[in-house]
């Protein structure tokens, strides 16, 4: 259940929430880097121990199989991608090795995510465990590990304020989050974490992106893709449609407010004129707006800041992502 206690103490102070939609795939051996490189839409053979970036791994008709979030920490690669894709993903990634020396696990049975959000993450991190250096993360994907490689801290700031995601072993999951609670954390519900994710315009593959989407629908061309890299699966279409297409797709994820009427649900229709253009993929009733906000795809002439449509009769209109606050 949504929580406006919860809200508040993400907003001023911090929360902490176990990412159970969330696996992991662990890659070790020593062409980690360069076996991912040649498959994901960003630079990974260039990742330094103890940075990340955000990646996508495509069809070679330039559709998504997965987004993640991808981690060097210097003894490994960390893959953070939706629970519902990882086994899979594993599997495949695991079918693709020749003659490399990578190892490659899906880790997601034996590896808890807990996300710590909020302005004072960091110092209720650094009470509650032994990693005194997590102040000197600074970049998105940054990340540390503790001496004894038990515990893993990775800076995610793509939700507009801190956020520290933690990887520990499920069998310690449950105390890790008692000393954050007990060093200034507020125990926050999915349902008020989603609120959060929905007012960042934060897509989630499943949900906002799936099979059928191209990243640049999705509007991840910025942090997803490089354009200096060599080839990598999918990269044919992208560049075609960037470069001769100049950018411009069928549809385009944007925001939506509502003037008024009730939160809209998933899959619910997008209309101009009276006829269907789009849907409803995420919503929320959103505290920071005092309005209901969704997440959804409408036609490129309408992704427009301000362009007027309507959902379940009530007016809304776009936003371009993220929501401006």
């Amino acid at each position: 259940m949504f929580s406006l206690d919860q809200y508040e103490a993400a907003r001023h102070r911090a929360v902490v929430f176990e990412s159970d939609w969330q696996g992991v795939i662990r890659l070790s051996g020593k062409d980690r880097a360069s076996f991912l490189h040649s498959l994901l839409t960003n630079d990974i053979a260039n990742l330094a121990p103890g940075t990340g970036v955000y990646a996508a791994y495509l069809t070679p008709q330039g559709r998504m199989i997965s987004d993640m979030r991808v981690f060097e920490t210097g003894g490994e690669i960390l893959l953070q991608v939706e629970r519902l894709v990882a086994s899979q993903l594993a599997g495949r990634l695991d079918k693709l090795l020749f003659s490399e020396d990578v190892q490659i696990s899906d880790v997601t049975e034996s590896m808890a995510q807990v996300s710590v959000l909020g302005p004072l993450a960091m110092d209720v991190i650094r009470q509650a465990t032994n990693l005194e250096n997590v102040a000197g993360l600074r970049t998105t994907y940054d990340n540390v590990s503790a001496d004894d490689k038990s515990l893993t801290a990775v800076l995610n700031d793509s939700w507009g304020f801190p956020r520290c995601d933690l990887f520990v072993a499920r069998t310690e999951a449950s105390s890790l989050v008692a000393r954050l609670v007990e060093a200034g954390a507020v125990p926050a519900s999915m349902e008020t974490v989603e609120v959060l994710r929905v007012e960042a315009g934060q897509p989630r593959f499943g949900i906002d992106m799936t099979t059928d989407t191209i990243p640049l629908e999705a509007g991840l061309e910025d942090r997803a893709i490089s354009f200096t890299k060599g080839c990598y699966v999918g990269q044919e279409v992208i560049i075609r449609v960037l470069h001769r297409g100049h950018g411009r797709v069928a549809r385009r994820l944007v925001g939506l407010v509502l003037e008024d009427g009730p939160t809209p649900a998933a899959h619910d229709a997008i209309s101009v004129n009276g006829g269907q253009v789009g849907e409803v993929t995420s919503a929320a009733e959103s505290p920071l707006a005092s309005k209901s906000i969704a997440l959804g795809y409408v036609p490129r002439e309408l992704a427009t800041e301000g362009a007027e449509v309507v959902i379940n009769g009530s007016l809304a209109r776009v936003h371009l992502l993220p929501f401006k606050r």
